[in-house]
């Protein structure tokens, strides 16, 4: 695999992908979708086609944080409807992977990031009721979904097939599927521990799954383990800060910072 070894990486290397890997604990028991960032950070200090499997169980991780700190939230059904969707977006990923390159995926991972960054940035300005009283309410809300409107609808299974997909196929390429489930969740009316739960189980099944697939294309391997296992070290303190912020944050505030922080890191690796 062409990818550096724990000892091939400079200081500051390791300094920002240790950096990378508490935002990703953080990311996963505070704000969904904010290890975007994480992402670009990986692509930029790693091979990008290699940075997506040593990234892959780092996030498996906080994935596994998340699920402890937030199992009782978790709306089965939901997960259930975006399963056999998911699936198919993985697989498509994987012959992706199988067909591209290090430069093509460097390039492909900019482009989810700006899109990502995009959709995001259109959600804020749309500024819908259900995302409004998540970034509103505290702890005490509601760890249900509220009446998740359409769900069983044809066009509530359309919706939940095309996210899934999409989903997939991000979270196979890129990791990146992150923001593409938050917008799902957020449009199907989850308040904050039941989005946190039910995305945390959501994205530990998907990402183990995906472990196989990554092995197969040799994006994870023994010298990759090796490195995944030193930075597992700083998911554990940035998981722990998350569960404390998380009542705390400025929501508004932190979705800017990583928005423009997604921005920069996409464009960082188109013109690279």
């Amino acid at each position: 695999m062409d990818t550096m070894t724990l000892w091939h990486l400079t200081g500051w290397q390791f300094a920002a992908l240790a950096f990378a890997a508490l935002l990703v604990g953080f990311s996963k028991t505070a704000v969904s979708g904010a290890n975007t960032v994480s992402l670009a950070i990986f692509a930029a200090v790693l091979p990008a086609r290699a940075s997506t499997g040593i990234l892959l169980p780092v996030l498996i991780a906080g994935d596994v944080l998340a699920v402890l700190t937030y199992r009782r939230h978790a709306h089965w059904p939901t997960l259930w409807r975006l399963f056999p969707a998911v699936a198919v977006g993985v697989v498509v990923g994987t012959l992706f992977l199988v067909w591209a390159d290090d430069a093509i995926v460097r390039t492909s991972i900019g482009v989810i990031l700006l899109f990502m960054a995009g959709v995001t940035v259109w959600r804020r300005r749309r500024g819908t009721a259900n995302a409004a009283a998540d970034a509103a309410t505290d702890s005490d809300d509601s760890d249900a979904v509220g009446r998740p409107d359409g769900s069983a609808s044809r066009a509530g299974r359309v919706k939940a097939r095309s996210y899934g997909v999409l989903g997939g196929f991000t979270t196979m390429v890129a990791n990146a599927g992150g923001p593409v489930m938050s917008m799902y969740l957020l449009s199907a009316g989850f308040r904050k521990l039941g989005f946190l739960g039910t995305s945390a189980f959501f994205f530990l099944i998907v990402n183990v799954s995906k472990l196989p697939f990554s092995a197969g294309l040799g994006l994870i391997d023994g010298r990759s383990l090796l490195l995944d296992a030193v930075l597992v070290v700083f998911v554990v303190p940035g998981a722990l800060l998350g569960k404390w912020a998380v009542t705390r944050i400025n929501q508004r505030l932190f979705e800017r910072l990583v928005i423009a922080a997604t921005i920069v890191g996409g464009l960082q690796l188109l013109l690279a």
